[in-house]
């Protein structure tokens, strides 16, 4: 228990900033995922029926990305809760349009493995994020997925 509490002094403030406001991310869109329709949440996004690439970012705003990233995969091994893949897709989301960046995010779906979570439906589902070209979650296994939704913001 105060190992994770010694890393965390350890960091530089912005980094203990950035990993805070991911926590809080991660619980509050956990909460609005269990209680709000996912539509709803989405809802001043832009849906696209296919694959739409990131527009490209400069070294300084991908630098930004890269900070957001670590935070949100950082924080989501200290919830209480499982924090999901689209839970963490939708906390990176959130803290990049808070400061103006621009991305995508996926939605893919894949015929589920027996005995997975998949049972009722038959399908896994996975969401990453994409800014500037680059992953910043959800990278993992991504590619076994067809891509149904995606969502960027300006």
């Amino acid at each position: 228990m105060l190992r994770p509490l010694r890393q965390f002094l350890r960091l530089d403030r912005e980094r203990q900033r950035l990993f805070l406001e991911a926590w809080r991310a991660l619980a509050s869109l956990r909460l609005a995922l269990r209680f709000t329709p996912f539509k709803q949440l989405v809802e001043e996004l832009t849906l696209h029926r296919g694959l739409v690439e990131p527009p490209a970012l400069g070294p300084e705003a991908l630098a930004a990305v890269e900070r957001i990233g670590w935070a949100v995969r950082a924080a989501a091994r200290f919830t209480p809760f499982k924090s999901s893949c689209l839970v963490q897709v939708l906390a990176v989301q959130r803290m990049l349009q808070k400061r103006l960046l621009p991305g995508v995010f996926y939605i893919g779906a894949a015929p589920g493995e027996a005995g997975a979570a998949s049972a009722n439906t038959g399908l896994d589902a996975h969401a990453w994020l994409k800014c500037g070209g680059q992953f910043v979650t959800g990278e993992a296994g991504h590619e076994r997925y067809v891509v149904v939704s995606t969502f960027s913001w300006p």
